[in-house]
């Protein structure tokens, strides 16, 4: 049995899987901003629902920059230096707690989920923050997993900013008073595909990917944008790089944790 934590900016799902990949029921709460208290939650919620069974792993899926089990920065959260995997050890018996960046984990799960899996996986989520996964042949790229591309430097109204803060959910929530499901408007929507474009105009070049795959709860309005994205894109990207296949994740909100499933599934076959 696997454990999955998807430990989001805003909230955190717990599950279960079976070794086969059936989801059980999901916990969730709102994150706690101290870590101390997060620890405190994650390790109750753990030893109640699975103390007692047998367990072969658990996956933490933390929203930042993660090495050698360790969060080194999660911005949305203001965490660093956080040593999660230490913190929670033995929490279930011998289970190993596995850490890892949560938009590799949702690119992991999304381009697995593909039939056949492409060389080449641009993940991007875009909620509370934007994150970014690369994944080459099925597996989180080894180069390029410390990869944050909301943290790219591009220029938006005649200043040079970090993409994810005019373009993520909460800089949406910020500038348009209103959150994604009460958006409505045609002009709206294409304002917000123009701040996504401006990413994506950096990364296609450089990176190349096969697919481009939009996860996180603005993932979940992909039809509300996405023919206005393709055609900004299409119209200004040099006309020898073709823009990428892109498509809605087909786990938006759940992409995480299925991706803490096949990390720990990757790890433990190894």
């Amino acid at each position: 049995m696997i454990v999955a934590v998807d430990t989001g900016g805003t909230k955190t799902l717990i599950t279960l899987f079976s070794r086969d990949g059936i989801m059980g029921k999901t916990v969730k709460f709102p994150t706690p901003v101290d870590q101390t208290d997060y620890l405190h939650l994650v390790r109750k919620t753990l030893q109640e629902h699975y103390g007692g069974q047998r367990i072969d792993a658990v996956t933490i899926a933390m929203p930042g920059i993660v090495r050698d089990g360790v969060a080194i920065w999660c911005n949305n959260l203001h965490w660093k230096n956080f040593d999660v995997a230490t913190a929670l050890k033995g929490v279930l018996g011998k289970a190993p707690i596995l850490v890892e960046n949560d938009a590799n984990l949702a690119g992991l799960a999304e381009a697995r989920s593909m039939n056949p899996v492409p060389s080449s996986v641009l993940y991007v989520t875009v909620s509370t923050g934007i994150g970014t996964g690369i994944i080459t042949n099925g597996l989180i790229d080894p180069g390029l997993r410390f990869s944050e591309g909301g943290r790219m430097l591009v220029e938006y109204k005649r200043k040079v900013r970090e993409w994810e803060s005019f373009a993520s959910g909460k800089a949406i929530l910020k500038d348009f008073k209103r959150f994604a499901k009460d958006i409505h408007d045609e002009r709206s929507w294409n304002q917000i595909a123009d701040r996504i474009s401006r990413g994506f105009l950096v990364a296609i070049p450089l990176l190349q990917p096969d697919v481009i795959v939009i996860g996180g709860s603005i993932g979940t309005y992909f039809n509300q944008y996405s023919k206005k994205l393709k055609r900004i894109l299409t119209e200004h990207l040099p006309p020898h790089i073709p823009c990428p296949k892109i498509v809605a994740a087909q786990h938006p909100e759940e992409a995480v944790i299925y991706g803490c499933y096949y990390y720990a599934i990757d790890t433990l076959s190894h």
